[in-house]
Formats: C-alpha cells, sequence, structure tokens
C-alpha cells in the first residue's frame, strides 16, 4: 500500500500566496498610516455661552426649526470627556437630536485643577449645574428644562432633579448607576474595598492615568490585547484607523477627578449605596428619590461592566414618577453611543419620547375660503345676526431672550 505524500508544492503555494497577500497589506497600510488622516473630535459647531470656573456650557447651533418647547441640558460624567456624544460626523448623538429639533445644551466640566480637590458633591450639583439650570431657565424664559444624564453625569442629575425639582420637566438618564449593591461589575468589588481616604489624601485629585489603568485592568484581554491585535488586521482601512484613532484620542483625554467628589461617591455610593435607599445627604438636604415626580426614561446597556444592568434597573421602582419607562439595550456602556446601529435605537427613542411630552404644537395653514356665489353670499346674510361672531384671541408677545454672560466664542469641536 502506497503511503500518502505531503503535498509540499499546495503548501509552498499557498504559503507564497499568503506572503504576497500580507505584503500587499503591509504597503498599503503604510500608505494609509502616512498619508492624512481625519481624526477630529467634536466637530458639530456650539457656542460657549456660560462659564464658572472651569466648567463651560456648550449650546449647539441648531441645524432645523426647533421642535420642543423646553431646551435640553445634557449631563456627562466627570470622568472622561462629553466629545463621545459627537465623536464624528455620522456617528453622533449630537447630530441626531439637531437633527430631531432639539435645543442642546451640554455641560462641559474641563480639567481640575489642585484647588479643585476640595469640591465636592455640593459644589458640582447645587453650585455648577443649578447654576447653568438657572442661566437656560432665564435665557428661555421657561420655569423648567428637560435634563439627561450619563454615568456620573447622571447620577448628578439624579441628585439635582430631587433636590431642585420644580426646575426640571422630564429626566433621562443612560448607563447610570443608581444602586450600588451588586457584584456583577469587577468595578463595584473593587469599590467596595478601596481605602478611598487615603487615596484622597495622597492624591489629592484622583489621576486620570490611574483610572485610565484601573478601567484597562477590569478587561485586559479586550481592552490591552484583541482591540489592538484587530488595529494590526486593518490597518490598510483607512476608514477603520480614523475610527480607531478617534476612540484612542477620547479614551485617553481624561481629566482628573476632584478628590472630594471621589470621596464621597466611592463612600456614600459604592460603599454605603445611599441614594438608592433615599438616605443620601448633599449640603445637609436628604436625596429623596420620591420627589423624583417628573417623567423619567431610564436606559442601559445589558453587556456594560462598568454599569451593569443590576446597577440601573431599580431606580424606575424607586421614584415618585407614574411616568416611568426602563429600556435595556443589548450592547456595552461605551456601544449605546457610538454603535451605529444602536444608535439608530438610542437618540431617535429619546427624541420620540421627548416629543410625546414636550413637543411644540404644529401650526395648521389657514384655510383657503372659496369664491361666494349669490346664493352663499344670500346663506350667509340669512345667518348673520343669528349668531355672535367669535372674537379671536390676542396673540401673546413671545418670550424674550436674555443674552446676560453669554460669551461670544464660537467652536467647531
Amino acid at each position: 500500500m502506497s503511503q500518502t505524500k505531503i503535498p509540499v508544492d499546495l503548501i509552498l503555494s499557498k504559503l507564497a500566496e499568503d506572503a504576497e497577500r500580507a505584503q500587499s497589506r503591509a504597503r498599503k497600510a503604510s500608505e494609509v498610516l502616512l498619508d492624512d488622516l481625519d481624526t477630529e473630535l467634536a466637530q458639530t459647531a456650539y457656542e460657549v455661552v456660560y462659564q464658572e470656573d472651569r466648567v463651560k456650557l456648550k449650546h449647539y447651533l441648531p441645524r432645523t426649526k426647533i421642535c420642543y418647547k423646553t431646551p435640553l441640558l445634557v449631563t456627562y460624567a466627570l470622568i472622561n470627556r462629553e466629545t463621545m456624544l459627537d465623536l464624528q460626523p455620522g456617528r453622533s448623538v449630537v447630530e441626531r437630536f439637531l437633527a430631531a429639533g432639539i435645543d442642546l445644551y451640554m455641560i462641559d466640566w474641563g480639567y481640575p485643577t489642585r484647588k479643585d480637590r476640595f469640591l465636592g458633591f455640593d459644589d458640582h450639583i447645587n453650585g455648577y449645574m443649578d447654576n447653568i439650570v438657572d442661566f437656560i431657565r432665564e435665557k428661555h424664559q421657561v420655569e423648567k428644562i428637560n435634563l439627561m444624564g450619563i454615568c456620573m453625569g447622571g447620577t448628578f442629575s439624579v441628585i439635582y432633579s430631587a433636590l431642585h425639582p420644580d426646575k426640571i420637566k422630564n429626566l433621562i438618564t443612560t448607563v447610570t448607576p443608581t444602586n450600588f449593591d451588586t457584584k456583577k461589575g469587577l468595578l463595584h468589588v473593587w469599590m467596595e474595598n478601596i481605602d478611598v481616604d487615603r487615596v484622597v489624601d495622597t492624591y489629592g485629585n484622583l489621576p486620570a492615568d490611574m483610572m485610565n489603568l484601573g478601567f484597562l485592568l477590569l478587561n485586559p484581554a479586550r481592552l490591552m490585547i484583541d482591540k489592538y491585535v484587530g488595529f494590526t488586521e486593518n490597518m490598510d482601512n483607512k476608514q477603520f484607523v480614523e475610527n480607531f484613532v478617534r476612540m484612542e484620542k477620547w479614551i485617553f483625554d481624561s481629566p482628573d477627578l476632584p478628590g472630594e467628589v471621589f470621596r464621597q461617591f466611592i463612600k456614600d455610593c459604592y460603599q454605603g449605596n445611599k441614594l438608592i435607599q433615599s438616605k443620601l445627604e448633599v449640603d445637609g438636604k436628604r436625596v429623596d428619590l420620591k420627589k423624583l415626580t417628573m417623567p423619567l426614561l431610564n436606559i442601559y446597556g445589558k453587556y456594560d461592566h462598568l454599569v451593569p444592568p443590576e446597577a440601573c434597573e431599580q431606580l424606575v421602582h424607586h421614584v415618585g414618577s407614574k411616568d416611568t419607562e426602563d429600556i435595556c439595550l443589548n450592547t456595552g456602556h461605551i456601544g449605546i453611543y457610538v454603535s451605529s446601529k444602536y444608535q439608530e435605537a438610542f437618540a431617535p427613542k429619546i427624541a420620540s419620547w421627548l416629543k410625546e411630552r414636550d413637543a411644540l404644537p404644529e401650526k395648521r395653514a389657514p384655510r383657503k375660503k372659496a369664491p361666494a356665489t349669490k346664493s352663499a353670499g344670500a346663506s350667509r346674510k340669512a345667518l348673520q345676526g343669528k349668531k355672535t361672531p367669535k372674537k379671536s384671541a390676542p396673540k401673546k408677545a413671545g418670550p424674550k431672550i436674555s443674552r446676560a454672560g453669554a460669551l461670544p466664542e464660537t467652536t467647531n469641536g
């Protein structure tokens, strides 16, 4: 019986093909990496209309007719940057909000310095946030605004709305931790045992590099190996490279976290779980979730490794509002905002939810009068005197827009 021979020629031919393909990809990758890359973040035009210390308020320039009675303020986390919501043209939550006719504002928390280490919850929530809300209310001559919070910014928004329910019309929380009694996320396990006093007393503000290292260690295989293997496999794809670099720029553009905010967030939330129990106190006032009587939309990710569903899903059961909606999307912490698939489900859902509760009435075109015939004219004369014609209500003057405190600066990302 003859012995099966190894097809050496076939193996060598396959190796040659692979080498030629690898050489072609390397040549193309070199061209891509040496070419001009478009990696700019936050390119949607806005004005900085208010500034206090390091904190700025962005007002995005409308792209269409405003369709909502009330402006929307977005509060991002103090960790990382709000530019995540405007990553690039075509992958931008900001663009989708503007296209829907939302009058959009967003807080830029800036970069804390050493003097900011002593600023805690009260300074950020009852200080900066409350001043910004009052500025928007005065500018638009409205009693209440719509508020949307993201991650820690969502926690701040919940606290603010409970302390100032008279200023918030509709509340939206996204990937917002409110229940910290869970072992589902490794971050929650770590924070339960961290000596936060020692960290803050040593560093003052929590360094951004330390936070970034901690986030990478939560999932090192995916965030430190798989991600860069994927990059090397797609270096010849210019669009992939540009998207990758944008995301890396956002990840490592991280401000330090004010020390007292970190101390209170860990002690009262992660270790004390006081917020969901309505036991948290800010400036001596109890944060009672039952005072959240405004409509509430709560959105989070099923595969979020930073803020797992167990940390988000209880909120709607502890508030005083009867108009609540809870949505769990099959994605992670960042995918909600940057995934093209879930952008179709995220921003449009928020826009439609707000429209049901805050849409401007549509103006109907006046009916055209048909030319009168003699018989029609006679009929109208016969009816005159039998019905008292209704007087049209006087038109109210539109609200005056206050520009006091506005800065003339216009920024394009």
